[in-house]
């Protein structure tokens, strides 16, 4: 069987927790869940010469993950964010600027791999530095764009993320980022459904998606709406429950799953990951299918 092609585009860094560091970054940490679930994942990034660095490449290597396509950069560091947990286990971020990740660059090689893509998967994140004009160039190379708004102030401009969303055919938002996003493009309504209905109409995107934490998920298809109201778990923390979500809710798709299966298993997946500490635990499809039952 031919695994799914899926391209994973954005920043790779070392999330600085309390008790030490663990390999992070939104697409990053994308990827590294569709690796588990199967797919062919090419992820693009950059890293610097340094330590750091080359620690993160043998860590990306020991998760499945090619390192083929990560550049390396000897004028910028590898990029680091500190992690700083609430008494929930919810994260919060403080991120370098003029990290390696800021610099991607065009490469030949991965321009075909992009057009050939099931899906090309990126954050808002890695277009606030020159790696914004590496990313218009794969956007419009791409067949199924992918945007996972991931709001990270103060690191993002509401004209901007206009503009990516009106070059998606799919858009994942949490509750907060939703409704943040939908105050900036002016929504006259106040209910979550309300809110998803008009960002559809006035980006033109068929499918998007809001997680709700603890309460699971709602997915708007194609003018379908689809819930799910969680999986119960003793959360740990956060960090990457969302991304893991979002892996295994494009790839179930891709997968030709039914859009409110592929909704149950993108929950249980990010309650997996909430159930334990990093956010590139080691879950296999087998673990998911177990957890579901």
């Amino acid at each position: 069987m031919n695994k799914q092609k899926v391209v994973c585009f954005g920043e790779i860094l070392w999330d600085l927790f309390p008790e030490g560091k663990k390999l992070g970054g939104a697409p990053f940490n994308v990827a590294s869940s569709l690796s588990s679930l199967g797919a062919d994942v090419c992820f693009i990034s950059k890293i610097g010469e340094d330590d750091l660095g080359m620690a993160l490449l043998q860590e990306v290597a020991n998760q499945g993950v090619s390192i083929d396509f990560i550049q390396r950069a000897p004028k910028y560091k590898t990029g680091e964010v500190t992690v700083t947990l609430d008494n929930s286990g919810n994260a919060s971020y403080e991120i370098i600027r003029d990290a390696a990740w800021d610099f991607i660059e065009i490469e030949e090689k991965v321009t075909e791999i992009v057009s050939q893509s099931k899906a090309f998967i990126f954050g808002s994140l890695i277009a606030r530095g020159s790696s914004y004009s590496t990313l218009t160039s794969f956007l419009k190379l791409a067949k199924f764009r992918v945007f996972d708004l991931n709001l990270r102030p103060p690191h993002y401009e509401y004209k901007l993320l206009r503009r990516l969303m009106l070059q998606a055919e799919m858009l994942k938002f949490n509750d907060e980022e939703l409704y943040e996003v939908a105050a900036a493009m002016n929504s006259p309504y106040h209910s979550m459904d309300q809110h998803i209905k008009y960002l559809a109409q006035q980006t033109k995107t068929k499918i998007i998606c809001v997680t709700k934490g603890m309460f699971g998920a709602v997915l708007y298809h194609t003018g379908e709406w689809y819930f799910n109201s969680g999986f119960k778990v003793k959360v740990e923390d956060t960090v990457g429950a969302g991304d893991s979500f979002l892996a295994t809710l494009v790839y179930s798709l891709l997968e030709g799953y039914s859009p409110q299966h592929a909704l149950n298993r993108a929950c249980a997946m990010g309650a997996l990951v909430a159930a334990n500490l990093g956010a590139n635990p080691d879950i296999s499809l087998k673990d998911l299918k177990q957890f579901m039952g």
